[in-house]
């Protein structure tokens, strides 16, 4: 690999507990306190939660019914996407005065390229420092940043000193810093893959390094080669401005189970007008129709059809999810129902060859 092979300083910016913090500087009355975000019901769901909730245990995606469990003073606020937007919107004009390469990754969190940069700082560790000081003072809110030579590495790191910290990986720590990595902080392993992991005998990157491209791609599918490099420190991925939208979708979580297919359809009909709108609003369309279903046991099952050509329109949309809700018999009453198109035609298909000697040039570069 020549020495032009592009080398970059990645920031990674994570809002500290977004909606609950958001949520506790609206309302001071809330500061200190464990505070959820979602409801508070037997249906309910956390969406977000303080950090002096999380204390107790209590996490996103849990039932608000076992959040109250396990946090009997909990307080439950609904949550107000139009103002996290509108802080979002303070947040990533920040990110703009240091660099156009800011891709976001959702409300609360975003990738900054600053290896060049507009304040000509060569210094990717003081630059986040400035971002992170300049969201207290400007917005109200703590952040949290990752500092590395790529947008894994950076995103791992950001997770270390949280809340209201940072963590840089210098190019000559990298390796090692994956090496002691606990296999479960891998951004991209998830619980089943860690439990497949451990039994494989890997809990740590020096584990997973040990391991040949063959083993991984045998055991782990397409993810294996995703694997092998980044535990080596190679990730290409460059902060991407436009991020491409590959799906769109729309659920609905139900008040009391559904048990007959004619309500579940009249359901449908309102979750397919709803991704349709959307479609139209963004200007896109898709191929891929998905039908989510989610079971009163809480099992997940997933059912798609592809078409030979793009759509929007909700009455296709429609069409399709019932004809995969007759897919086959419903297992169980049924709590949550959704709907996304993918396979769109904003979707560009890049292939990227990655070479492993780019770790040693990557290595080269100081921060």
């Amino acid at each position: 690999m020549s020495s032009d092979l592009p080398i970059r300083k990645i920031i990674h910016v994570d809002m500290d507990a977004f909606y609950a913090s958001v949520e506790q500087m609206d309302n001071p009355e809330l500061r200190g306190k464990p505070v959820a975000v979602g409801g508070g019901g037997t249906r309910g769901v956390v969406s977000a939660a303080s950090y002096e909730a999380r204390k107790f245990g209590v996490r996103s995606a849990i039932s608000g019914a076992q959040a109250r469990r396990n946090c009997p003073q909990l307080i439950f606020v609904k949550p107000r996407f139009d103002r996290y937007t509108e802080i979002s919107k303070q947040v990533k004009k920040i990110f703009f005065d240091y660099t156009d390469l800011v891709e976001p990754l959702s409300l609360d969190e975003a990738y900054l390229d600053v290896t060049e940069n507009k304040k000509g700082n060569p210094s990717a560790s003081l630059l986040a420092k400035e971002i992170r000081d300049r969201i207290f003072n400007e917005v109200g809110l703590t952040a949290s940043a990752g500092i590395s030579i790529n947008k894994f590495i950076a995103k791992v790191a950001s997770d270390y000193n949280k809340p209201n910290g940072q963590k840089t990986v210098n190019p000559e720590e990298v390796l090692e810093f994956l090496e002691v990595l606990d296999i479960r902080k891998f951004y991209g392993v998830g619980k089943v893959t860690a439990e497949k992991m451990y039994q494989k005998g890997i809990f740590t990157g020096k584990d997973l390094k040990s391991k040949t491209l063959e083993f991984l791609d045998e055991n782990f599918g397409k993810s294996g080669r995703y694997y092998y490099y980044i535990v080596r420190g190679i990730h290409n991925s460059e902060v991407k401005p436009n991020r491409i939208r590959k799906s769109l979708a729309a659920e609905r979580t139900f008040n009391e189970n559904l048990s007959s297919e004619v309500f579940m359809l009249e359901k449908l009909e309102h979750i397919a007008e709803e991704v349709s709108r959307r479609l139209n609003k963004s200007k896109v369309a898709g191929k891929t129709i998905t039908l989510k279903i989610k079971y009163s046991d809480f099992t997940l099952q997933t059912r798609s059809k592809t078409l030979p050509y793009f759509i929007s329109d909700a009455s296709i949309i429609l069409e399709t999810a019932k004809d995969l809700l007759y897919q086959e018999k419903m297992s169980n009453s049924v709590r949550l129902l959704g709907i996304s198109l993918s396979n769109l035609n904003t979707e560009k298909s890049k292939k990227m060859v990655v070479k492993e000697k780019e770790v040693s040039v990557q290595l080269q570069f100081g921060f």
